[in-house]
């Protein structure tokens, strides 16, 4: 069906330079409408601007907030007391030199501690809190230093130390001789402790170090075994996922598999071994600090 000549409106666009005219034929009744579409666009128009100045004064108002804040923060670190290098002890027989060697003692104290898994002791001779000639020449900001350095280098050989629980959970089976849990009639040796678990539950390293093997081994299924400082290893048996490769560094606390009952195994569990120069040693005594 052909429109009708009265829907169609013709437009001339006239050129100034006295180039030839053109003509649009458009329907007439956009033309009447064209009020209500310019009134429709300006309206959008106006919206848009009204948007970009209220997200103006809204970023403005953050700012200043912002700044109102980080003043406030300043007022509050200006009003904590800030702590001297080396405490001050009064008293005819306090100085800073007894407040150190209170320090050297502890820190005595864990190196016991790290002696009694047959890890090799750091000696604290040197460090300044000795009463000799040596010790003596040092400044209290000196003597500081060197037991700061000192402690960062023990945090971070402890860090490299296994300790702790691979998995928070109870026992089910300990170091040492046992019922061969596949003929009780025999015993075997185990080499580690077995910890309960659910299959999935989540397996984390009990120090940093470097994942050495990563895979099945007979008896042990899913496997991964890290090696540590001081010829130490820890091997997590009978998972039911690996999580890391071999090569790769972690860290103490990392997740590095999951909770199974693979290989030689009657229910999902955890075996967890320590082993010093290959040879495994009760996990028991790496699990706290005071053994």
């Amino acid at each position: 069906m052909k429109k009708k000549t009265s829907d169609i409106s013709t437009v001339v666009i006239i050129n100034k330079n006295q180039l030839p005219t053109k003509s649009l034929q458009i329907k007439t009744k956009h033309l009447n409408r064209i009020k209500h579409y310019a009134a429709g666009i300006a309206a959008v128009v106006v919206v848009l601007v009204g948007c970009v100045f209220y997200l103006r004064s809204q970023n403005t108002a953050q700012e200043i907030e912002k700044q109102k804040l980080l003043v406030q923060i300043a007022k509050l670190k200006g009003a904590i007391p800030v702590a001297t290098a080396v405490p001050q002890v009064q008293g005819k027989e306090g100085s800073a030199q007894s407040y150190i060697q209170a320090i050297e003692g502890k820190l005595k104290t864990i190196n016991d501690y790290l002696r009694r898994r047959g890890l090799k002791g750091f000696s604290t001779k040197g460090l300044g809190g000795d009463s000799n000639a040596e010790g003596k020449k040092l400044s209290d900001k000196e003597v500081y230093s060197l037991y700061n350095d000192y402690l960062n280098h023990l945090m971070g050989t402890i860090a490299f130390t296994p300790m702790g629980y691979p998995r928070i959970s109870s026992f089910t089976s300990f170091f040492g001789y046992r019922s061969d849990p596949f003929d009780s009639s025999s015993a075997e040796f185990h080499p580690g402790i077995d910890f309960k678990g659910k299959k999935g539950d989540e397996v984390k390293c009990t120090a940093s170090g470097k994942i050495v093997f990563a895979g099945w081994t007979n008896g042990y299924g899913n496997c991964i075994r890290i090696q540590h400082i001081n010829d130490i290893q820890t091997v997590y048996g009978h998972l039911s996922k690996i999580k890391v490769k071999v090569g790769q560094q972690v860290n103490l606390g990392d997740e590095i598999g999951l909770v199974g009952s693979t290989g030689h195994s009657t229910g999902a569990h955890l075996h967890y071994e320590v082993r010093r120069n290959g040879k495994p040693v009760n996990p028991v005594n790496f699990l706290t600090l005071n053994k």
